[in-house]
């Protein structure tokens, strides 16, 4: 028969590895719940790269659509300023003439 600390120790050192796993078992846990939200949370990796590529579109298209507008203020400059410049417009984007011309258009 055992002697009761001996029984005593082995109850503590049970309880100890117990402790130990459950321990390891939660710190186990609440890394791997950092990492997933880390990568596919609200705010994660997977989040962070979309709002990157939208934000590179975004960042493209503002350019495309400021080059645009530089080249309407310009001509909006030229129609104004310009009295040939208006002439040629009216021409080729209306079919305008003066009083005395004629017109001759040919398919292409």
């Amino acid at each position: 028969m055992e002697s009761p600390v001996n029984l005593l120790g082995k109850q503590v050192r049970s309880e100890l590895k117990k402790r130990r796993l459950i321990f390891i078992t939660i710190i186990l846990l609440s890394f791997m719940y950092l990492i997933i939200s880390v990568i596919f949370g609200n705010m994660g990796l997977i989040r962070y790269r979309e709002l990157n590529k939208t934000k590179t579109l975004l960042e493209t298209q503002t350019r495309e659509i400021d080059k645009e507008n530089k080249q309407i203020r310009s001509e909006i400059k030229s129609l104004k300023e310009d009295p040939y410049y208006t002439e040629k417009h009216a021409r080729e984007n209306f079919g305008l003439a003066k009083p005395d011309e004629y017109i001759f258009q040919y398919d292409r």
